[in-house]
């Protein structure tokens, strides 16, 4: 399917041009998933502990890329549908020339401080070595990371979902790859798992660097010789918050349900949530992906002023996001313990446990999807200070709330049932703001 942002998107073009950029993000969890799986498997339950310890601190700061690439995203197509492909180009080109110059200044300081970060996170003892092993080589990477991605939201305003999937893949079998060469072959542990994942990223993130500069970029986004200007580096900023916000409360939540975890159940604990985020990261990647490839309609419309199209997508979406939501949350009860045998089947005990967090877990996934979408639709709007809130209420008021009240009340299977909790309130907020901003967008 030819990908535009213009023209009229019902449920048959809004999922057809949505399928490269799920199929990306996808990719991108799947080997995630795969560093898991290897590092369970073949270097064991500390060394898999401690990679879902490190990694949330060092994803807020990787989210800067995210927060950059999604609010230019808007930035870009909506210069685009106002006509002004001169300065759409000037955008696209600071901002990645931003979000690099960002990467390094923040990859020393991470590398220097990682062990007193590893112990914040409640790390010590074996675990806080490898957290520190882990973490430094992720600091290394940094800037590939960042730049990877930026570039996730900026393929389907060049209208190339395809070349983000392909990026995707390729990037995958790299990092699969080497996973099985520097962790299985080698014997270099969780250190192995750090670098294959980082050789990944490097790839991903400076291959379209040199593709948007070359001679064989046939996109309409094309880098120019410009200067850093203050006010679309801010409004891009401004624009993408809610998804920075979203990322950087995904991972507090996730350290914070750490600490819980160590305290109440330990390793086993960290374990069981690790598997839980693997997973879960698979089916939140369909929203994601969905997301991203609609942000850029939506500001295209919303530039043009086509508010008719505006109206029916978000008909469109919200419709969509329900009936996944319900798919998905289906399938994932229903593989749950399968899913827990391949990560952690060599203890009984953990493979339970595990099996038992996911069926309560996944639950969430029926509005989840909704709530994603609502936060995504205003930063599309280039409302990113709405699009924040919603995404920060979501997590850091209700769920981080639950994830420390619902224990008290309910022991740990409060752990487990907080996230449920947590959609349900959400569905709430999202619902009013939908139609506390209807008349000022016209939808």
């Amino acid at each position: 399917m030819k990908i535009e942002l213009s023209g009229h998107y019902g449920y048959r073009k809004l999922v057809g041009s949505s399928l490269p950029a799920i199929a990306m993000m996808l990719v991108g969890g799947i080997y995630s998933i795969v560093d898991g799986l290897f590092v369970s498997n073949f270097v064991g339950t500390t060394a898999f502990a401690a990679l879902n310890v490190i990694w949330p601190p060092i994803m807020v700061i990787g989210a800067l890329g995210l927060m950059i690439g999604t609010g230019g995203s808007a930035l870009v197509s909506m210069t685009l549908g106002q006509g002004d492909k001169e300065n759409a180009n000037r955008y696209f080109s600071m901002l990645i020339r931003f979000t690099l110059v960002l990467a390094l200044m923040m990859a020393v300081p991470l590398f220097l401080f990682m062990e007193p970060l590893a112990r914040l996170m409640g790390a010590e003892g074996e675990m806080l070595r490898q957290c520190v092993i882990y973490g430094r080589i992720c600091a290394i990477g940094l800037p590939g990371f960042m730049l990877q991605m930026a570039f996730q939201s900026l393929y389907m305003t060049a209208e190339k979902p395809q070349l983000g999937t392909v990026m995707s893949i390729a990037c995958a079998l790299i990092n699969m790859s080497l996973d099985a060469l520097f962790i299985v072959g080698f014997g270099w542990g969780l250190a192995g798992a750090a670098l294959a994942s980082m050789s990944a990223c490097f790839v991903g993130g400076f291959f379209p660097l040199w593709y948007f500069s070359s001679s064989r970029n046939t996109t309409q986004l094309r880098f120019r010789s410009t200067p850093l200007e203050k006010n679309p580096i801010l409004s891009a900023c401004s624009n993408g918050l809610s998804e920075f916000v979203g990322n950087i409360s995904f991972n507090i939540l996730a350290i914070c349900y750490n600490l819980q975890l160590l305290r109440m159940l330990g390793e086993n604990g960290v374990a069981a949530y690790s598997v839980i985020l693997y997973y879960g990261y698979v089916f939140a990647a369909v929203f994601f992906g969905y997301n991203i490839a609609v942000t850029p309609v939506i500001g295209y419309h919303y530039g043009a002023e086509n508010r008719l199209e505006l109206k029916s997508l978000l008909r469109h979406s919200v419709i969509l996001m329900l009936f996944v939501g319900v798919l998905m949350t289906v399938l994932a009860e229903a593989s749950a313990p399968f899913v827990a045998r391949i990560f952690v089947g060599y203890d009984s005990e953990l493979m339970s446990l595990t099996t038992h967090a996911i069926h309560l877990y996944m639950l969430s996934f029926v509005i989840a999807g909704l709530n994603i979408f609502v936060s995504a639709w205003f930063t599309a709007l280039n409302n990113g200070k709405i699009s924040a809130i919603a995404s920060f209420v979501r997590s850091m008021v209700f769920e981080l709330g639950f994830v420390f009240l619902l224990p008290v009340l309910m022991g740990t299977e409060g752990i487990w049932w907080a996230v449920n909790a947590a959609e349900i309130m959400s569905l709430f907020v999202s619902a009013y703001l939908l139609l506390r901003f209807r008349r000022r967008y016209g939808y």
